[in-house]
């Protein structure tokens, strides 16, 4: 066992700090910048914080913590809350990291599919054109059929990712792979 070196107050914040640190160093995950970051792993342990308190204690500008906060609330890792009696914005983070995984996973898995869904048909009508064009050659034909039906194969995954989406939302994927508490 280490010898302590500050107290229980000095252990809880290196403890803390380790996990701050973690989070932090994993966010890039999400799509977050350093900044962010940092700023929700603080966040994490805290019930709410305003603008305020978040510059106090992570020493950032009020652009760059503006920034984040916002970038955070896109992502739904951060909530907008309300405080009565304060005129004070406050925020909390989302610490159901279940809930942070889903709504960030299936909102880029979303956009993932819509995109490409729509340029895979826009593609294909383009194809089908091609095909039918009188003046194209037997060798075109059988290009613009290779790419339409290699397009077609693809729609495979779009619709199964749109599957997982739907199954995750819906919470039916825990009847498969279940919140376990594997200690």
């Amino acid at each position: 066992m280490s010898k302590a070196t500050g107290g229980p107050d000095v252990k809880i914040e290196e403890a803390k700090d380790k996990v701050i640190g973690a989070i932090a160093e994993t966010m890039d995950l999400y799509g977050v910048t350093p900044a962010a970051a940092n700023l929700y792993a603080t966040m994490y342990f805290e019930d709410q914080m305003t603008l305020d308190e978040m510059r106090t204690e992570l020493g950032m500008s009020k652009p760059s913590m503006s920034t984040s906060v916002r970038r955070l609330q896109e992502i739904d890792m951060v909530k907008k809350t309300y405080t009565r009696g304060s005129r004070k914005h406050t925020y909390a983070a989302e610490k159901n990291f279940f809930r942070s995984f889903m709504a960030f996973y299936c909102q880029m898995w979303e956009r993932e599919v819509k995109i490409n869904l729509a340029a895979i048909k826009e593609a294909q009508e383009d194809f089908i054109e091609v095909i039918k064009d009188s003046h194209s050659t037997p060798e075109i034909v059988a290009k613009a059929k290779k790419y339409y039906d290699q397009l077609e194969e693809s729609k495979t995954y779009y619709h199964w990712l749109d599957d997982l989406v739907e199954n995750i939302r819906s919470g039916k994927i825990f009847e498969f792979l279940p919140k376990e508490n594997k200690k």
